[in-house]
């Protein structure tokens, strides 16, 4: 059988600390290379759309809500996992470039909403169409059953770990 760099990881350490290295090494180290290695893919092409890779979460959260393509800031804020004042930062670096609009809430003085302008949905959806270009390039070697059964397993201890979706 094959062998990949986090076997070569997890033997040092078992060979350093018999018994104390298990699944958790595995697993945490694996699930962090793949996402360096799709992430590396996808930050390069984002690049040359001008993009960052927290920009263009921003984007594809947006353009992915639905027209009228607009969320509120606190609603961004918590499906990317970023502090307000990280999200206000990158909110107004893409309203600066053209891509959102801040709009007041009209039935609450205190809240607003970003949404898209339509230079920003086309952003958004060239960029959502590069990063799955280059993702799908990465994993052509990769059997569809094999995928299949990796992303059943990680959603299976996603779960586990208490990572469920808020029912709509």
């Amino acid at each position: 059988m094959s062998r990949d760099t986090v076997d070569v990881i997890v033997e040092a350490w078992r060979n350093e600390l018999p018994g104390v290295v298990g699944l958790e090494l595995e697993l945490g180290k694996r699930a962090a290379r793949l996402s360096a290695l799709l992430g590396e893919r996808v930050e390069t092409e984002l690049a040359r759309l001008g993009l960052t890779k927290a920009e263009y979460e921003i984007l594809a959260v947006l353009r992915a809500s639905g027209k009228p393509y607009r969320l509120r800031p606190s609603a961004l804020s918590q499906r990317l996992l970023l502090s307000s004042g990280g999200t206000s930062n990158l909110l107004r670096g893409l309203a600066a470039a053209g891509l959102i609009d801040r709009e007041p809430d009209p039935s609450d003085a205190r809240s607003s909403w970003v949404i898209l302008t339509p230079q920003g949905v086309q952003s958004a959806e060239a960029a959502v169409q590069a990063a799955s270009r280059a993702q799908a390039a990465l994993l052509e070697a990769v059997p569809a059953d094999t995928a299949r059964v990796a992303i059943d397993a990680l959603r299976t201890i996603l779960i586990a770990l208490g990572d469920q979706a808020d029912p709509e």
